[in-house]
């Protein structure tokens, strides 16, 4: 049942951002093609392409799992991880998305109880 909802919403919130216009992530890019990921904001995120959104979430993974010294990707977590952001981002267009990742891992951390060690 969990899952039908899921693929529901995911379905759902599919065909209601086809109907906005969609910007590609290269419209983010510098002349050199670099894009700031620091400074890209929710509603840049929560506005491209799918695919675009699919690359930039696996990069902000990847750049997560770097600082903590973590050399694996759980694909399940990182997908439910990519679509909270999104959902996030969608309410909250005025953050950035580096804000709103560190939101959902802390949301989706203490849900699982897991705490951080000092």
């Amino acid at each position: 049942m969990r899952h039908a909802l899921l693929a529901a919403a995911t379905i759902t919130a599919c065909l209601v951002s086809s109907a906005k216009a969609q910007t590609p992530l290269s419209a983010y890019a510098d002349p050199e093609g670099y894009i700031n990921v620091q400074a890209l904001t929710c509603a840049e995120l929560a506005g491209t392409f799918q695919e675009d959104a699919d690359l930039l979430t696996t990069w902000y993974s990847g750049w997560y799992n770097g600082l903590a010294k973590k050399h694996f990707i759980n694909v399940k977590r990182s997908k439910e991880a990519e679509h909270e952001t999104i959902v996030y981002c969608k309410a909250h267009p005025e953050k950035k998305v580096i804000e709103a990742i560190g939101t959902v891992i802390d949301e989706m951390r203490a849900k699982s109880g897991i705490e951080l060690s000092k």
